[in-house]
This record gives C-alpha cells, structure tokens and sequence, in this order.
C-alpha cells in the first residue's frame, strides 16, 4: 500500500484510502468542485475532484472507503491530490487497520499497566469506584482502549485516551512519591477518570469527531457527571472524597479560558493539571515534529499551539 506519509509531489497514485471528510464548493469561476479529505494510519491528505461530472467520478460520501487514482501535487507548501478517477469500495477490498492511526505501544500492555494503578489503590471507596470500571467492565475496556483523546492536536488516534491516560498516571505516581504532602490514592484516580468524559464527548473511529453532547457539554463536565453517577452507587461513600476527585476532574484544565470550570485548589489538582498538560504538550510536540528527520535542526515556523518557533533540538 502507498501509505500518504510516504507521498511526494509528482507522483500518480492508485490507492484506496479513507474518506474522513467530503465538502462541495465552488471556484472563483462558480464552477462546483469537491474537496474531500483522505486518511490512513500515517495521517491525512487534503484532495480535490475538480470536475465532479466527468467520467470514471462515482459518488462517495464521507467515512466511505474509496480507490481514487490521480496526481500528488502541491498547494501552499501543502501536498494535495488531484483525483482523475474514484469510486466507493466494498467490504473485503481493504483492511481497516492500515487506515486508522494509532499507538505506537501495544495497547493490551498499556492497559494491564493501567489496571495495575488501580489493583494498587489502598483507600476502599476509590478502589471500589475504579475498580468497577477498569477492573470489572469488558465493555468499557474495549472502548477506552480503542478511543482516542483527542480529535486533533494530541492522541488523536487509536489507543490515544489509553496512552494519555497511562501518561498522566504515571507522572502523578511519580508527584506523589516526590512530594509525600500529596494524597496518592486521590491522585492516581483523579488521573484514571479525569479524561473519562472524552468517551461520550468523541465519537468512535472513523468518524472520531465531536458529538452533539459533546459539542454542548464538553468532556470535563460529562466526565465529572460520570464519576458522579458512579459514586451515588457506592454506598457509604465519603462526601468530602467525592468533592475532592470532582474538584479535581473539573479543574485538571489549570485556567477558566482553557474550559475549566473551577481553577485547581487543592495540592492533588495542581499536580493533576501539570500531569495532563506536560503529557498533553510533549506529544503535540512530538506529533508536529514527526516528519522532522533527526539531525534537521532548521526552525519550523511558529506554532499557535506554543506560541513560539519551534526546531528539534541538536543531538
């Protein structure tokens, strides 16, 4: 297969990928024109069907698997294709797993580290509570596992809720070793749920985009309502606790404009918030300079998300 990571201007490809997105528009003559948006498991590749009439150009709606044959040219430093030929492909013509992204750790291991967190948890009422989940419930380990984060900039893949999840777990173990003021069991499960929400806020793959709670909700209120629910099932649970890891879900953002609702205002949160946003930036920087060869240490441009010129450093 001729993966899109893998494409160079000039060449014509005959392929089939992924239909992620499809749009009609029209040029500046008023002639209508399609622009659709191709991806594999090496990411994505804008495209266009400037003649939607013509011969060989079947119809094809987004999320559809579809052969496209046409040239890899460039647009604004960006490459595109100019598809000549396309039709939707049937079941059996392709195998999903070469169009979806993802981890690049084996997703089984990751989450028995995760369940690991959890069967070590000492406090009753929070193992109880993450034990349900995590330990107990076959059908929401197959969606954590298969979710991603994000539907762009960071863990937007396949494993990606697991890997992050796993991440922030980890540098919250390590907090709490490293500063005995901090509540290591409150920690650790405000760090297991804390993107909990992102379940119900994104789709499932392919689509992997916004649903319509999510777009009204977003994932630190549906999370916190979530972990709600669950602990109004634990009999005896202590409120205090429960306010705790809420506070602690709700504020793992660190600031109001980033969509917390609450700022962090208890040591378990500001750890929490440093935990997600470190993991959360290292993989945005790891993702964007990922077709950076080793060694190219020429400054990229500026990044909105940093707000800075980014470069790899020299090794």
């Amino acid at each position: 297969m001729h993966f899109i990571g893998e494409l160079r201007e000039g060449e014509r490809i005959n392929e089939i990928y992924l239909c992620k997105q499809k749009q009609t528009a029209l040029t500046k003559a008023g002639k209508p024109y399609e622009s659709l948006l191709l991806q594999d498991k090496t990411g994505t590749l804008d495209a266009k069907v400037w003649d939607p009439s013509s011969q060989g150009i079947e119809e094809c709606e987004a999320l559809d698997y579809i052969y496209v044959m046409g040239d890899v040219t460039s647009f604004q430093g960006t490459l595109q294709l100019n598809i000549k030929r396309l039709r939707k492909v049937s079941e059996g013509e392709y195998d999903p797993k070469d169009y979806l992204p993802v981890s690049d750790y084996n997703v089984e291991e990751m989450y028995r580290e995760l369940q690991g967190y959890v069967k070590g948890l000492s406090n009753p009422y929070l193992k109880k509570l993450a034990g349900g989940l995590f330990l107990e419930d076959a059908d929401f380990a197959k969606r954590f596992q298969f979710h991603s984060a994000a539907k762009s900039v960071h863990h937007g893949f396949v494993g990606g809720l697991l890997e992050h999840t796993l991440s922030v777990t980890k540098l919250c173990a390590f907090f709490a070793e490293r500063y005995p003021m901090l509540n290591r069991d409150l920690l650790i499960t405000a760090a297991l749920f804390h993107d909990i929400g992102k379940l119900e806020e994104l789709s499932a793959f392919p689509a992997n985009d916004y649903t319509d709670e999510g777009q009204l909700l977003g994932h630190i209120a549906m999370g916190m309502e979530i972990v709600g629910m669950r602990i109004r099932g634990i009999e005896g649970f202590p409120a205090k606790l429960a306010n705790e890891l809420k506070h602690c879900i709700l504020s793992h953002h660190g600031e109001l404009e980033y969509g917390s609702p609450k700022k962090p205002a208890i040591p378990e949160a500001v750890a929490l918030n440093f935990a997600d946003n470190l993991d959360a930036k290292m993989e945005t920087m790891k993702e964007l300079l990922a077709n950076v060869p080793v060694g190219n240490t020429e400054w990229q441009g500026y990044n909105r998300l940093f707000e800075s010129n980014i470069r790899r450093s020299s090794v």
